[in-house]
């Protein structure tokens, strides 16, 4: 007997899902019958990976509350109910002294990162809380909030707040059957692997950081997606508050 789709019937809002683990995300959770808007502020490559996956697609800035607030119409508009929101957007800036960080630098980590989360939670929870349904939250964390490094010490701070307020928000939102959990990888190959490792993102270059992951290579989209899709899943009903490490072992 063929089994069921793991995520058949549920509605997801994937954001930066345009590209590097964002598409992963997209592609694993159409492959698992979810129903998916992928957020993002490119519109030629968001409506092109919505054309190729079969997916909706909406522009949007992850630090503007209007977008969030017209993404969950979208959603009620278009399917008529809300799941599952990923929190995939990120972003960085060059890996860098700490005192070269600029006011520039600290907003965009901040904004991206985190503001962005606050956003998207301010947004939809009174949908879960009104309605009585149970919804899922997964932010794409980092390892760099668990075991931050040198010269990236923003961004670090940045993924650190996330994780800890998707577990503050676990506690708080359980009675009312919403969960809150998120994935760490550590760094792979996406458009933003070069700002990690200030080099040009080459297998050569990235050998250093992979020669420091027990498994011995950096994280995939499909790693990734395999975390968030079982995080979105009935079979982890019992699972919030938890941040999974997808990075072979290198926080251990």
């Amino acid at each position: 007997m063929t089994p069921r789709p793991r995520l058949e019937g549920k509605v997801a809002v994937v954001t930066g899902g345009a590209s590097g683990f964002g598409k992963g995300i997209v592609a694993k959770f159409v492959e698992e019958g979810a129903r998916i808007i992928i957020a993002d502020l490119s519109e030629e490559a968001g409506r092109a990976v919505a054309q190729e996956l079969g997916c909706s697609f909406a522009v949007t800035d992850v630090t503007k509350r209007e977008d969030w607030e017209r993404l969950l119409r979208t959603a009620l508009d278009t399917f008529g109910q809300l799941d599952i929101v990923v929190n995939n957007a990120g972003a960085t800036y060059a890996n860098k002294p700490s005192e070269e960080v600029t006011d520039k630098d600290f907003d965009l980590v901040m904004n991206v990162n985190v503001k962005s989360v606050y956003i998207s939670t301010n947004v939809i929870l009174p949908y879960f809380l009104e309605n009585k349904r149970p919804g899922s939250f997964i932010q794409v964390a980092s390892t760099a909030g668990v075991r931050p490094r040198p010269r990236l010490t923003w961004y670090n701070a940045s993924k650190a707040a996330v994780i800890n307020a998707t577990k503050t928000m676990a506690v708080e939102y359980g009675p009312q059957q919403i969960r809150f959990n998120a994935v760490s990888p550590v760094v792979g190959s996406t458009g933003m692997t070069h700002l990690f490792i200030g080099k040009p993102n080459t297998a050569e270059n990235r050998k250093a950081f992979e020669s420091l992951v027990p498994l011995g290579r950096g994280s995939t989209p499909e790693d990734v997606a395999n975390a968030c899709c079982y995080l979105a899943s009935d079979e982890a009903a019992f699972i919030t508050g938890v941040n999974i490490e997808v990075d072979g072992g290198r926080c251990v």
